[in-house]
């Protein structure tokens, strides 16, 4: 009777539900070594992360110190001398060429925020309305290359395609029609960049958009057309509020680094658009600092870009906090 006894305890032990009341010592016994095992794989997992966090993002920090000293690379951080805020004077002294990157970013970014961050969200919408699976699969995997392309590549193929001697003005030469000037036109470079920008990343940005699409219970939908809802009404009332979290946290993401507009990519079309209409801020850090010895000025143009974008982030997080949104992190 004792030997039964204690086999019918063990076994409604081992078939309790974990973490309900029905645990018992047995139970926790055998989770131990289980959890043991588990924090062992996630430190070695997480340690190379964490070092190569600490290595490359954390202490590369320490380098901003330049901004407050007449940096000669032959001196080193600990010769060169302290110059205190003066490499910050172009912030209130107006340099004009600081100005003109200054305006090119804030213009870049505000075109870049109203139309290529809703591009991935219609994207996401219009293939996610989409009846066929092999289509929908098919058209996701076309949008996706493009991210994959290096920026040398795509402004290559840009110029194959809009260039002086590429596919449009071959074709317009040929039929007797007027050339139409797009590589090289400053009126039309913030166009241009804007067109690389949506072509190569927009797909890639839906992938975000229709895994949510995905979580979204289909039992919703089903009520919303008994209700008679169509498929306008479904989309506004329960598709979009079910995104309305994601997108407030992708638009505060992007406003973080909303003053980074794409070095690589202007870089390379910068010499036959000119300075005047493509200097950006990072471009103005490259040319003044590196090629131009003024580290410590471009040191204090980076430093100031990264705190602006920080106090975006916060205020933006504040912002929807206040229309009760969790934002990127919670109150």
């Amino acid at each position: 009777m004792r030997t039964q006894s204690t086999r019918d305890r063990t076994r409604s032990a081992a078939t309790a539900p974990r973490g309900g009341a029905g645990d018992t010592g047995v139970e926790v016994r055998r989770r131990r070594p289980r959890l043991t095992r588990d924090q062992a794989l996630l430190v070695c997992l997480g340690v190379p992360g964490g070092l190569a966090l600490l290595v490359f993002h954390y202490v590369p920090l320490l380098g901003n110190v330049i901004a407050f000293q007449d940096y000669q690379p032959y001196l080193g951080l600990t010769e060169s001398d302290w110059v205190g805020w003066q490499n910050f004077s172009f912030l209130w002294d107006g340099n004009p060429e600081f100005r003109n990157a200054l305006w090119n970013t804030v213009v870049l970014t505000v075109i870049q925020t109203v139309l290529v961050f809703p591009v991935p969200l219609a994207l996401a919408l219009v293939l996610n309305s989409l009846a066929g699976e092999r289509l929908k699969r098919t058209l996701q995997s076309v949008l996706y290359l493009p991210h994959f392309l290096s920026w040398v590549i795509v402004v290559a193929l840009f110029q194959q395609m809009l260039g002086n001697a590429g596919m449009l003005n071959t074709f317009l030469i040929q039929h007797d029609l007027p050339m139409f000037q797009v590589i090289g036109s400053p009126e039309l470079f913030k166009a241009l960049v804007t067109s690389q920008v949506i072509w190569k990343d927009a797909g890639w940005g839906t992938i975000l958009f229709l895994a949510a699409i995905s979580r979204i219970d289909q039992e919703q939908y089903e009520a919303a057309a008994v209700d008679g809802a169509g498929a306008r009404q479904r989309l506004w009332y329960v598709t979009l509020p079910a995104l309305k979290g994601l997108i407030v946290l992708l638009l505060i993401l992007r406003l973080g680094s909303s003053l980074s507009v794409g070095f690589e990519q202007i870089l390379l079309q910068q010499g036959p658009v000119g300075l005047q209409a493509s200097e950006v801020l990072d471009t103005w850090v490259y040319n003044n600092g590196i090629l131009g010895g003024n580290w410590g000025t471009s040191a204090a143009a980076g430093l100031v870009k990264g705190i602006v974008g920080v106090l975006l982030v916060i205020g933006a997080n504040k912002l929807a906090h206040a229309f009760g949104e969790r934002g990127v992190y919670e109150k």
